[in-house]
């Protein structure tokens, strides 16, 4: 008995090894993630210290909600550039219509308010036409323009606590928002790999015209998945504003461009049909860890629009030359 025992531990301990080089395999950001924790971890003392890991993935969490929202929108082939203006107008939100409508139906007004951004820009794209690029570069001038209008040139304060202690509740370490936005990756990498409308998503993004051609509902699912980003954008707005208690109409300030980042260097084609929520949480990890780590050692924050800059363009090139490796494989 002790000896089948041992035999099927050993097993188990194989068949999990081996899962975890397929993920690596799959997802070389995790890679990256890995190096930088190993570096980090001899270059400060305090970068292993249970606060500041928990700190990491509260940091992962604000862009983290954008770029889980950016996948599946990237996988078709399209993009979404207002998220960043959509988190701060939802942020002014959801700290103004507290104090008049209550907490819980002012979370219900935000999230709606954010879907509904989302499928205005999924109408343009698919019903007029219109490249999304366009539109909701569009849509982030204007939406920032609202969150101006909605709250001026100040701060707007919490009327009371209740927010913010929801925003400040932990797990050990990790903050609820930290949980939530970890369970977001699970869901949409289920919805993605599992479900009809995921298949769908990578089968638009890899071929829009075969997709027609086979019956696929292309417009209901791309709209789809816009109204995901606007929610997710909404709720990262609420996040924001939880934790700290207070917001402007600038919140989300480039926060677009970093999702779109984490998402590309994640894996996601920007020309679709390729990408994985897995290597999405594995490219927010990685610029988190990375962000924190220079700031542990002193280095300027300067430097990191710098360092992920230039690891968007190779990455993008890696990205062209494996495009151009299978095309002519074919």
């Amino acid at each position: 008995m002790t000896g089948r025992a041992q035999s099927t531990t050993s097993g188990v301990s194989g068949v999990s090894t081996r899962k975890v080089f397929s993920v690596l395999r799959g997802n070389p950001t995790w890679l990256l993630a890995l190096l930088l924790f190993v570096v980090f971890s001899f270059a400060s003392p305090h970068f292993l210290t249970a606060y500041n890991l928990g700190n990491i993935v509260a940091q992962s969490a604000l862009i983290g909600f954008l770029a889980v929202g950016l996948t599946p929108i990237l996988v078709s082939g399209n993009i979404d550039l207002s998220v960043g203006s959509v988190l701060g107008l939802t942020a002014c939100l959801v700290i103004g219509l507290q104090g008049q409508l209550g907490l819980p139906i002012a979370i219900l007004v935000v999230l709606g308010a954010g879907a509904g951004l989302g499928l205005v820009n999924g109408l343009i794209v698919e019903k007029i036409g219109i490249n999304s690029f366009i539109v909701t570069l569009a849509g982030m001038i204007g939406v920032r323009g609202l969150a101006f209008l909605y709250a001026g040139d100040t701060s707007l304060a919490s009327p009371d606590f209740t927010l913010h202690d929801i925003g400040a509740y932990s797990v050990g370490p990790f903050s609820v928002i930290s949980l939530f936005f970890l369970g977001s990756v699970a869901v949409f990498q289920w919805v993605m790999k599992r479900t009809l409308h995921g298949r769908n998503t990578y089968a638009i993004g890899g071929n829009r015209t075969a997709a027609v051609d086979a019956g696929v509902p292309v417009q209901r699912h791309v709209i789809i998945n816009f109204i995901l980003c606007g929610l997710m954008a909404a709720v990262a707005g609420i996040a924001i504003a939880s934790d700290l208690g207070a917001a402007t109409p600038s919140y989300g300030k480039d926060y677009e461009l970093w999702a779109v980042i984490a998402v590309v260097l994640g894996g996601t084609s920007l020309r679709g049909g390729k990408g994985d929520l897995l290597g999405t949480l594995a490219a927010v990890i990685a610029l988190s860890i990375l962000r924190n780590g220079l700031n542990l050692v002193g280095v300027s924050p300067f430097f990191v629009p710098v360092i992920m800059g230039s690891a968007l363009i190779l990455v993008l090139l890696f990205d062209r030359l494996s495009s151009n490796r299978s095309h002519t494989a074919e």
